[in-house]
């Protein structure tokens, strides 16, 4: 980005966030030597930039401090307006196609260093031999021994058809192996895995946000689900950041009649009147419907599980959800880079607005809840937010995210089972490779790509168990002993399983086996007979 771009663009969203607040009426005693001009900003931000690179006792990087006073600009006004430089905005418009430019492998950082988890079927990766377990020791001919797991994805990512040099650790090879690997096109779906739970019940993960793919996506699991013999349906939507609106819609579309308001949008300009988005189709899923959601849950997440709470049409469980109620429109800018910048707020059905408060100016107090955190630990009371109350007679609240109808704890990671996880990778990475003495039978040459498994499959038998517990305790870096292990050992066993469950088949295959013990999926099979009322309420009601 050149100099004289990067201040103008500073100077016009400066105008437009500053002056546009005056339009209408100004007050009476403004002085002119005071008013906010363009002029006027132009020359106090060149001022600053000059005095800067005159006196500062470095370099100067002219983009960087730009895109920061860019940045720092958009959020004092909300925490969702932002800037993208030109290497984030391509992110971005990847992520909203549902794909992206780089080789396909599902990375995990561990002690010691970023590892493959997984490779996705016929990409680059999978091509190229890239294994479980393999450790990146290059990228490029950068030393990535201490990078992060989004710093290894940053490098290996590019333009379509470049070629990226990796070398990594593998278990049994007795020196390094390097790979040159052309980039190529990596799904990034919406939906990570289905499958189908004991007595017809079937999950749906949309985990990966709402993008432009998400509803064909739910079309084609619930079909394959039905087929099955799928009786009632889990749709999670923990950690679901949101994404495209309409792509919202149309997943309601689904599950409620046709012409039925999903959401509401107001704000200033093209939403200076409330404009509603309905519901298209005929909404034919009637079965029982339980959607799950978290503190990840955010945007068109919420838009869906509010529709589905306040419609009655099944029951929302889990925790409370991020509470993102602003709709931000997507500018771009020129040189690559853009920036999306809230232009309307968007309410339930029944009207209630999911935005939490933001008014403490703290980025990382909204973003972590560590407000949240500070009332739970005062009991202090949960701001009353905007009641309404829906037709069947139940009182909802806006204005402070999404509670679930029926709450349910999250698995919770303690220092001693983060400790565990990390000596089930280690092992299983040896045993997977053929290094585990007795036990060469569990050699793995490639994984299958299978995103199920038998619920007898990779069950962890008490000679395993002593071997990984041999092993951990070899293994003086993690500092566990045989008797925290035995006090986590029905954990232990879940991951062992997990991590053979990966490595054998693949990164969804895995997560099947952490949902059978989940106890979040556990409470919603539970309360599954009161979703069932409440669809055939729904289904009385057409």
């Amino acid at each position: 980005m050149g100099n004289k771009f990067a201040i103008l663009a500073l100077v016009f969203i400066a105008v437009g966030a500053v002056v546009g607040g005056f339009f209408g009426k100004l007050p009476v005693s403004t002085s002119a030597d005071n008013a906010v001009t363009p002029a006027r900003i132009m020359t106090d931000y060149s001022e600053a930039v000059d005095t800067v690179e005159k006196n500062y006792v470095s370099t100067v990087d002219h983009e960087k401090i730009t895109d920061s006073s860019i940045q720092g600009l958009l959020w004092t006004l909300d925490p969702h307006s932002s800037f993208f430089t030109r290497d984030e905005f391509q992110k971005l418009a990847q992520e909203q196609a549902s794909e992206f430019y780089g080789i396909g492998v599902s990375i995990l950082q561990h002690r010691g260093g970023v590892f493959v988890q997984s490779v996705v079927p016929g990409t680059p990766a999978d091509k190229a031999g890239l294994r479980y377990g393999d450790k990146f020791l290059l990228v490029d001919g950068k030393d990535a021994t201490d990078w992060t797991s989004s710093e290894v994805s940053k490098n290996v990512r590019g333009e379509r058809g470049t070629a990226v040099k990796v070398k990594v650790e593998r278990a049994n090879s007795p020196t390094p192996v390097d790979f040159e690997i052309v980039r190529g096109g990596v799904p990034l779906p919406s939906i990570r895995n289905y499958f189908l739970l004991p007595n017809g019940v079937g999950y749906v993960g949309l985990t990966g946000g709402f993008q432009e793919t998400t509803a064909a996506e739910l079309g084609d699991a619930i079909t394959e689900l039905q087929k099955q013999g799928m009786k009632s349906l889990i749709l999670d939507l923990r950690g679901n950041p949101g994404g495209i609106l309409e792509q919202a819609i149309a997943v309601m579309s689904r599950f409620v009649p046709s012409n039925k308001t999903v959401v509401s949008v107001k704000g200033r300009s093209n939403y200076a009147n409330a404009r509603e988005l309905k519901t298209s189709g005929g909404g034919g899923e009637n079965i029982p419907l339980v959607v799950m959601i978290n503190g990840g849950s955010a945007s068109a997440a919420e838009i869906v599980a509010g529709a589905v709470q306040d419609y009655g049409r099944g029951l929302v469980v889990g925790s409370d959800s991020f509470g993102k109620g602003l709709v931000q429109r997507i500018f771009r800018l020129p040189y690559g880079t853009g920036l999306t910048l809230t232009t309307a707020r968007y309410y339930t059905p029944f009207g209630r607005s999911l935005q939490r408060d933001y008014s403490s100016g703290s980025i990382y107090d909204y973003y972590s809840h560590h407000e949240d955190e500070e009332a739970a630990k005062d009991a202090a009371p949960k701001p009353a937010g905007v009641p309404i109350t829906t037709p069947d007679g139940r009182t909802l609240f806006g204005g402070r995210g999404l509670e679930p109808d029926v709450k349910a704890k999250a698995f919770e990671y303690t220092p001693l089972r983060v400790r565990v996880n990390d000596a089930a990778f280690f092992f299983v990475r040896q045993l997977v490779a053929g290094k585990i003495a007795g036990l060469e039978s569990y050699k793995v040459e490639k994984q299958s790509h299978a995103m199920d498994i038998q619920p007898g499959k990779f069950l962890i038998d008490d000679r395993l168990f002593e071997a990984f517990k041999a092993s951990a305790i070899a293994d003086k870096d993690n500092g566990l002993t045989a008797a925290n292990i035995d006090a986590e050992s029905e954990f232990a066993k879940t991951r062992l399983r997990l991590e053979l469950a990966t490595a054998n088949y693949s990164n969804e295959a895995g997560i099947r086996v952490l949902l059978e013990v989940d106890p979040q999926i556990l409470k919603a099979v539970e309360v599954m007979p009161e979703a069932r009322r409440l669809a055939e309420t729904n289904i009385a009601r057409k």
